[in-house]
């Protein structure tokens, strides 16, 4: 590893270490990974290797903590095909206001604010750090092909938006994932591998999946199962203002896991995820 990233894995296991949050597999929550996705082209052809729902279980008292309701709060606020701009209402600015008030509080924000600061890549001053958040997440940009600002970070990473109608792109969080199937717009068709990715494994905190979500299909999608908001949005931050390279590789817990992170103008998240190459087994 080079240092970059043996430094940055040092503070990916102090994040994930401080994730009060997070839900436990096989406990607090339940998934059934169920067959491998088909890979055949056209899209709309796609078989299902899945005839059941992905999660089989979630305990939502832990929606009601402060974090996750006003995460959740935020799901509704976007129109998902890109190329319709976006209209935020003042009760959603106040919104992504109470949701950064929120994680910044929290154990995970604090520890990546406070790496940030000392590597001066983010203010001291708390205020001015939810100012950078904002841009980073939250502010509007005009994404590929489109004449007004029709995105931003959140919308595209944790929400999710169709291209063309047919296309998902982004949506790589579970809970997001969770609430949509329950709801019975999104249509789980069996989790995603290659040659070289590790099997998957219902106790595990990544997986690799394939989706339909209203008319459009995911083919492949990458997502943290289980975690907390503010450890997705501090691993996050983290990678995009200290990687220029858009990919950081990065050791935690029990996985080795590829960041894939694409700046929009330098100035916003394009798209963020995990990809996991490797199971560590625990030391005896």
């Amino acid at each position: 590893m080079i240092e970059s990233d043996r430094e940055l894995s040092s503070i990916m296991q102090e994040l994930w270490d401080s994730d009060v949050n997070r839900l436990q597999p096989g406990k607090d929550y339940m998934i059934s990974l169920q067959g491998k996705a088909a890979h055949s082209m056209p899209l709309e052809d796609l078989n299902d290797g899945a005839g059941s729902p992905l999660f089989t279980f979630v305990d939502e008292k832990f929606f009601k903590k402060d974090t996750f309701l006003a995460f959740i709060s935020l799901l509704d606020n976007y129109v998902s095909d890109t190329g319709e701009p976006e209209i935020v209402t003042p009760e959603e600015v106040a919104e992504n206001h109470k949701f950064l008030d929120c994680i910044i509080q929290s154990p995970t924000m604090k520890i990546a604010h406070k790496y940030l600061v000392e590597k001066n890549l983010s203010p001291k001053n708390e205020t001015k750090f939810k100012e950078q958040l904002y841009r980073i997440w939250f502010e509007l940009y005009a994404r590929k092909g489109a004449s007004k600002p029709d995105s931003s970070g959140f919308e595209h990473v944790f929400v999710g938006e169709t291209r063309g109608g047919r296309t998902v792109i982004g949506f790589h969080n579970w809970i997001q994932l969770y609430l949509q199937e329950k709801m019975g717009h999104v249509d789980y068709k069996g989790y995603s591998v290659d040659a070289h990715s590790p099997q998957p494994d219902e106790n595990k905190h990544i997986l690799a999946l394939q989706f339909s979500w209203k008319d459009g299909i995911k083919p492949k999608g990458s997502i943290f199962v289980g975690v907390s908001p503010e450890f997705e949005i501090a691993l996050y931050t983290v990678c995009f203002l200290s990687s220029p390279n858009e990919r950081v590789k990065v050791q935690f817990s029990f996985y080795d896991v590829e960041i894939v992170c694409h700046h929009h103008n330098e100035k916003h998240i394009g798209t963020t995820y995990p990809v996991l190459l490797k199971y560590r087994k625990p030391a005896q």
